[in-house]
């Protein structure tokens, strides 16, 4: 987020799966205002507890949203989808539509994926395959005349497991702006 969205002027964003808050935090005290979004109340409860605890109350929107069934209503500068992955039924390519339709002229929709199972992730699921970003941005469909591909790659980053272990892991990164 600090990487793509850092040196973005601040407006209007969406958090597409907010979960505990970090990213509507950091938006709002860059100057955004955010409407952060989850299935679960329990992670919108906790979200408003870090923006609270933030000083950020007044930046930060919560809606609590399926989104398999509902998508929020509204405009954005920024939508962000920051692992918006699930082992469970769900219309990723659906909802990645639906947020490119959220995007205002001139905004940005952000997708950040796994590329891969963490070493420390569940033996179940290493055979699993996740969707290159040039696969994702095949999946939006959309009109090549009314968006600018940013960025389109699959940048490394240190990560920690739950026991302390460390690991190089992939993530898949789509920044397009509308035009």
């Amino acid at each position: 987020m600090v990487d793509v969205v850092g040196a973005l002027p601040a407006g209007t964003a969406l958090d597409l799966g907010c979960g505990e808050g970090g990213d509507a935090v950091w938006l709002a005290r860059q100057g955004w205002r955010v409407t952060a979004v989850d299935v679960s109340t329990a992670a919108l409860e906790r979200s408003a507890a870090a923006v609270a605890a933030a000083g950020v109350t007044a930046r930060v929107e919560f809606r609590r949203h399926d989104l398999a069934r509902t998508f929020p209503a509204g405009v954005f500068d920024l939508v962000s989808a920051q692992f918006l992955q699930s082992p469970l039924d769900f219309p990723r390519a659906e909802v990645l539509r639906a947020a490119a339709r959220a995007v205002a002229p001139g905004g940005r929709l952000l997708v950040v994926e796994h590329g891969s199972v963490p070493p420390w992730g569940d033996p179940e699921h290493r055979h699993l395959r996740f969707p290159t970003p040039q696969e994702t941005l095949a999946d939006l469909d959309l009109d090549p005349d009314g968006w600018h591909v940013e960025r389109l790659d699959a940048p490394q980053r240190q990560a920690t497991g739950p026991h302390g272990e460390t690991a190089t892991l992939v993530d898949h990164l789509v920044l397009l702006r509308r035009r």
